[in-house]
């Protein structure tokens, strides 16, 4: 029980810093139709160039510590998704080669600002339908107990891929708050006051549909036990907005992002807690999924070693590229 349960929160650890991380990198190129200058979006790319590919290290160490973990939920899951995963794949590569060619392209540039913000919206949609299979749940075959396929695919997973769009474009535009200065910053200010309101939108209505959409989430959000959770979350959810809110209007530069750092947490959370003790809703417990006690143990020494190296890694690369971006990068 305590292995499975130390490596459920470490996989749920890793998610949340791929989420946090990579997300604002997926904002910025979603940003990037509504930015005409080719000097503004050269600095809206060089804010990100230096971390984009490590921000990407935990999402391939995320898949690969599911699969040793939980080799069960591996198995189950991956099929389900393997059409939104191989579209996120394609996404993140489109993307990445997008920030590469489009620093030495001249003539094609601006076809490579496209495939930078197609590849960042194919990965969010991916992303946005994973999370809404998995809010809704799963059917099985009664028969050969294997899940129903295309079930990745729905009105409710379009929404959560919408409001996905909506909440990293937010969190990019926050961060290039943050990374510029002058007329490109006011701009990113103005963006922000009108995504904020629609990233509340989209979260109210994700919260009413969710229990509709699942019996596990109808359980959860309505039972008694957790009504004083549920009152506590949605207060501080509430006052999050309203300090972003403030935020914006009175030009602070680093509270917008610090107080969508803290939501995205917190929503991530209610996602994470809701579904527990669940890796594939309703049918495969964390417990039931675990690999064996030897293998967590063993993977266990490996991840005491890799995650403090990710972390140093991390921390030293924001450090180091830290500061307002004012000019475009060039090698």
């Amino acid at each position: 029980m305590e292995l499975a349960l130390t490596w459920l929160l470490i996989i749920a650890f890793i998610i949340i810093m791929y989420i946090l991380l990579d997300g604002f990198t997926l904002g910025v190129g979603l940003l990037f139709p509504l930015i005409k200058e080719d000097s503004e979006r050269d600095i809206m790319v060089t804010t990100v160039l230096p971390v984009w590919d490590g921000n990407e290290t935990w999402l391939v160490f995320a898949g690969a510590a599911l699969y040793g973990a939980f080799p069960l939920a591996f198995s189950t899951l991956f099929p389900i998704w393997y059409i939104p995963l191989m579209l996120l794949i394609f996404g993140l590569l489109l993307r990445g080669i997008a920030f590469e060619f489009r620093l030495k392209a001249h003539e094609t540039r601006r076809l490579w600002d496209w495939c930078l913000f197609g590849g960042s919206l194919m990965a969010v949609i991916a992303q946005g339908l994973v999370i809404g299979s998995f809010v809704s749940g799963f059917q099985f075959n009664p028969a050969t107990g294997e899940a129903i396929r295309k079930q990745w695919f729905s009105g409710f997973g379009l929404f959560c891929a919408l409001a996905l769009i909506i909440a990293y474009g937010l969190l990019g535009s926050a961060r290039l708050i943050k990374k510029t200065s002058g007329s490109l910053q006011t701009k990113f200010y103005k963006i922000s006051a009108k995504l904020q309101w629609l990233l509340m939108l989209a979260v109210i209505i994700v919260g009413v549909y969710s229990p509709q959409s699942s019996r596990l989430q109808m359980r959860y959000w309505f039972d008694l036990q957790h009504s004083a959770f549920i009152l506590v979350f949605l207060i501080i959810m509430a006052f999050l907005f309203a300090i972003h809110a403030l935020a914006i209007k009175n030009r602070f530069e680093n509270l917008p992002f610090a107080s969508l750092i803290i939501i995205f947490i917190l929503a991530y959370l209610a996602l994470v807690t809701s579904n527990l003790p669940y890796l594939v809703p309703n049918q495969i417990t964390f417990m039931q999924a675990k690999a064996d006690d030897g293998a967590l143990l063993f993977m266990l020494v490996g991840a005491a070693i890799l995650i403090p190296v990710l972390l140093f890694y991390t921390a030293y690369a924001y450090k180091i590229f830290g500061g307002k971006t004012n000019e475009k990068i060039s090698y």
